[in-house]
């Protein structure tokens, strides 16, 4: 899965005629907001648009902010209220706005929220629908693409209404999102306006609209209140994510003196503001102050144990309202929450918990804004707030990540001549604070980080006691749309701009003993700099797989393009790494040719990364690869199986002769002494065969593909080795496109029909299953499914004939398709569990339970996880199999399987299922290690993968 290309969105965004208006959208995680200037007016001041939505049945308002919460209405709903904004088709209408985030408290199944921490979640396929988070089944699916392309779309159809002859689209259009969204993050959100209809977009950080916010109020006197030498901290706490940005003004003149800096002497045009440094992503924000508060209301409502999901979600929704009052400006004493049941039992389970004053600064103030010393960092410890699949920051306290970004960043931007006199405690001080974000919204929490400022740099090397300066900002909910249409009109030539470097370097890895990158784009890098690394080419193979093993920095911004260094992970993040493969029709396939890096940081504020020859000038656009960051046990940017080490090119060559004589246009050894043959010359073991080899194997067995005419015997063996060296069909770099080429010489193409080359196929196809697109393996099952139902069949008469090992690889492959859509293995784990009664099928019992323990694990090898069997169904299928008259050890497995503890309440099992099963194993005498994993969250052995994946794994690579 790649990112959407946005070239053309580029061009068009630079060639397009000026238009009227200048707009600024803040799509926020929590409520987004526009802004606009209208050029044809005297004043040009930026004004707020007032967004049309539906508030309540029957009432329509026009609102300074548009909730960011989209609500799919129920069957009833939709087909007994029409209004101006439900829209949607006939089967799935829904409603963005005030009246969603309301609805959504009384069903949260129903309702999509912070679709912006979803867009920069790395853990998940961000283009695949998976909202909302284990949402109603009758609830249609939205990726979070999707999801904000529907609030943006809600914005311009509000436009347009009252602007017919000047569209949104065909304006000047600014989207503001965090400073530390990663590219993918921002190519999704060009994505997702494209997708509401909104094709040319600039994109614009929201601390620096915040700042530009200040200076449209400012701009005729910002520099008699912010001097050269001084720096303002923008701390914007949103609904998802913290961004810290750093502003420092810096004299325009080469020959100022710190002194005169100090004497005032520097005038206002010899004045200029930079950007100098971002703050790490960090997805902690107003979403993580109502999970923690809704721990403790669940604590003190249950002492112990759990809420339900569905009332687990009401109680997360109604804890969201009891901080905005309990933190309000004239908070009451205690805010009281009520949580009804559902259906017939909904008096007898209404329960209330009551929120006070005492709780929230417990809860809230102390537990992200705790008060720390200036050398503490954020700690590695997991913070627990792992709800609803996002990843949220390992360390709750915000207070800590400030003090590490104050100190790292202490001399970013400053001139030699104040590295020189500066020391490390005066450089990290900041002059002034800028507050943005609906979180700050709260006057306790302000007032506790400018305390926790005020401890760290209050006392002077003098003895004088120092405070930091808060700068008055606009509405904190329309600071950053007003900002986004002020730097619409900055971009035009008029008002105050901010100079904005990237603040981030990004390196291009280049061996691994040490670990060592080549700086490619600098932190100073500017919007439109294009750079090449043509001091470093690079010589590739035609028609092979290549990946670019990407990472990034916002801390070391003073490499240049060119510089090597040592990749230290506490300096530099990994990214999803780019891995393609280059081809060309003016070059043989096998050809190397030698090209450079090219990297462009474009207008619309996007990384565009290029692969060129310089001689032809020939060029491929490199795309991120999201899929390498979503599947299970993945590293950023590399698979596991490159740590099993890289082979000799002689060990490959030895592996590839054995190949040949067996394969080749003139065989003459046995397809079945290959293996021994291989282990005889590498010396090494079938099982510890390392992926270099294994792959390097399976792309030599690919070009002797016409070796599978020798013989049914040499197919079956061909099929057999392909499996082999290709499993599990992802792990090591551009194994998906290995994957495809297999696909591609194999699906459809057998060229011996008796022998055993069709389950062989099968074997193929289960061992690289996790290779597969959906799409991929949704073909596979439409083709097998009907032979296994029909083997299932009450009907003996009408039911294929399979082999038992036929039968068995059937269904171990059906069980490894764990992309197929859920209603698909749903009804297949149905089948099983009717078929598991019936002795005739005893044979089968054992792949029939590995299969039904893979299709309701609660830990995918591979999957994404919103595409588990919903926990209630799973917990359906636990009384019948254990009342199963079947062996314990081959129930045991598969109960673990659908039982294992996440610590997500979303996929585990009830206590009181876990229990039943636990009791159940230890009175069957099954494994500890097997009871651990239904007890404690914790990780298969070595031997409880091969059983789960169904064979041992190549060295180095790991599942679950």
């Amino acid at each position: 899965m790649t990112a959407p290309s946005t070239d053309s969105a580029v061009e068009q965004a630079l060639e397009r005629p000026l238009g009227r208006f200048v707009v600024g959208i803040d799509l926020g995680t929590t409520n987004s907001a526009v802004a606009f200037v209208d050029t044809h007016s005297g004043s040009k001041r930026v004004q707020t648009f007032q967004i049309e939505q539906l508030v309540d049945w029957g009432l329509i308002e026009r609102r300074d902010t548009l909730p960011s919460f989209h609500y799919q209405l129920t069957s009833f709903e939709s087909n007994s209220v029409q209004h101006k904004w439900i829209e949607g088709d006939t089967e799935s209408r829904f409603v963005v706005g005030a009246f969603a985030r309301d609805r959504g408290l009384q069903m949260p199944g129903r309702q999509i929220a912070s679709a912006k921490s979803w867009l920069c979640h790395p853990g998940v396929d961000r283009t695949a629908p998976l909202l909302p988070w284990q949402g109603d089944q009758d609830a249609k699916m939205l990726s979070p693409v999707e999801a904000s392309a529907s609030y943006l779309r809600h914005i311009r159809e509000n436009w347009n209404a009252l602007h017919r002859s000047d569209r949104l689209e065909d304006q000047d259009v600014v989207i503001t999102l965090p400073a530390s969204f990663d590219e993918i993050a921002r190519e999704l959100t060009v994505e997702a306006a494209r997708l509401a209809g909104l094709p040319r977009v600039i994109l614009l950080e929201e601390p620096q609209a915040a700042f530009y916010a200040w200076l449209e109020r400012h701009g005729e006197d910002w520099s008699t209140k912010i001097k050269a030498g001084e720096s303002v901290l923008v701390c914007d706490i949103g609904g998802g994510t913290t961004d810290l940005t750093l502003i420092r003004v810096q004299a325009t003149h080469s020959e100022s003196t710190l002194e005169g800096v100090r004497d005032g002497e520097i005038s206002a045009g010899q004045q200029r503001l930079h950007r100098v440094a971002v703050g790490q992503h960090l997805i902690l924000g107003g979403d993580n102050l109502d999970l923690a508060l809704a721990k403790a209301a669940e604590a003190k409502l249950l002492g112990k144990g759990e809420l339900p999901p569905r009332e687990w979600d009401s109680l997360r929704l109604h804890c969201r309202v009891a901080k905005e009052t309990l933190l309000g400006d004239q908070p009451p004493a205690e805010y009281v929450i009520t949580l009804t049941g559902t259906g017939s039992k909904m008096l007898s389970h209404t329960r209330s918990v009551t929120i006070d004053s005492a709780m929230v600064r417990s809860v809230l103030l102390e537990g992200f804004f705790p008060q720390v010393l200036l050398s503490d960092r954020p700690q590695a410890k997991a913070s627990g707030f792992q709800e609803f699949g996002l990843p949220y920051a390992q360390d709750a306290a915000i207070t800590r990540h400030l003090a590490s970004f104050l100190w790292d960043h202490r001399f970013a931007g400053r001139s030699d001549l104040e590295r020189h006199e500066m020391t490390d405690f005066v450089a990290a001080r900041p002059n002034f604070i800028l507050f943005n974000g609906g979180v700050l919204e709260a006057k306790q929490i302000r007032e506790r980080i400018l305390s926790q400022i005020n401890l760290w740099f209050g006392e002077t090397s003098e003895g004088e006691s120092w405070k930091v300066r808060e700068l008055e900002g606009n509405r904190l909910d329309l600071a950053v749309a007003h900002g986004a249409a002020y730097f619409g009109m900055v971009r035009r030539g008029e008002g105050v701009k901010i100079d904005a470097s990237l603040a981030r370097s990004y390196y291009l890895q280049v061996s691994d003993s040490p670990p060592t990158g080549i700086c490619l784009v600098p932190g100073d890098a500017q919007a439109g700099d294009r750079i090449q690394l043509s001091s470093h080419p690079f010589v590739l193979m035609l028609g092979e797989p290549v990946q670019f093993p990407l990472w990034v920095s916002s801390i070391r911004l003073t490499d240049r393009p060119g510089d090597t260094i040592e990749i230290d992970p506490e300096e530099l993040k990994a990214m999803p790494p780019i891995r393609t493969v280059l081809e060309s029709t003016r070059h043989r396939r096998a050809e190397s040719i030698p090209v450079v890096i090219e990297a462009e940081l474009t207008e619309i504020g996007t990384l565009n990364l290029a692969c060129i020859t310089q001689e032809a000038g020939q060029r491929w656009k490199l795309d991120f690869d999201i899929r390498s960051s979503i599947e299970t046990d993945r590293e950023a940017h590399r698979g596991e199986g490159e740590r099993g080490g890289i082979v000799s090119q002689a060990t490959l060559e030895g592996a590839c002769q054995i190949l040949d004589a067996s394969f080749g246009n003139a065989p003459t050894l046995d397809p079945k002494e290959v293996v021994r043959n291989i282990s005889e010359a590498t010396q090494l073991s079938k099982s510890d065969w390392p992926p270099s080899l294994l792959r390097g194997m399976w792309g030599h067995m690919i070009e002797l593909d016409e070796g599978r005419r020798h013989s049914p015997q040499h197919e079956a063996r061909w099929l057999n080795l392909v499996g082999f060296f290709l499993r599990p069909g992802y792990g090591f770099a551009a194994d998906d496109w290995r994957v495809a080429a297999t696909w591609r010489r194999v699906q459809g193409k057998l060229r011996h029909r008796s022998g055993t080359s069709g389950s062989e196929a099968i074997i193929l196809w289960r061992r690289i299953a996790g290779g597969f697109t959906s799409g991929q393996q949704q073909a596979l099952y439409q083709e097998i499914g009907p032979r296994l139902k029909g083997l299932f069949a009450p009907d003996s008469r009408t039911a294929p004939s399979l082999s038992t090992n036929e039968a068995t690889e059937l269904l171990r492959l059906v069980g490894s398709l764990e992309l197929l859509p859920l209603s698909d293995r749903s009804q297949f784990a149905k089948l099983l569990l009717a078929s598991l009664r019936r002795k005739k099928m005893s044979h089968l019992f054992p792949s029939m339970l590995w299969t039904l323990g893979r299709i309701g694990s609660r830990v995918p090898l591979y999957g994404p996880i919103h595409l588990l069997i919903p926990q209630s169904q799973v917990e359906s299928w636990i009384d019948p199999l254990l009342s199963l008259d079947i062996a314990p050890t081959e129930k045991g497995f598969a109960l673990m399987q659908l039982t294992r503890r996440t610590g997500d309440r979303y996929r585990d099992v009830s206590e009181n299922c876990r229990v039943k099963v636990l009791n159940w194993m230890a009175a069957s005498q099954i494994g500890e290690s097997t009871q651990d994993l239904v007890r404690e969250v914790g990780k298969l052995t070595d031997e409880q993968r091969i059983t789960a994946y169904g064979e041992a794994m190549p060295f180095g690579l790991r599942l679950g």
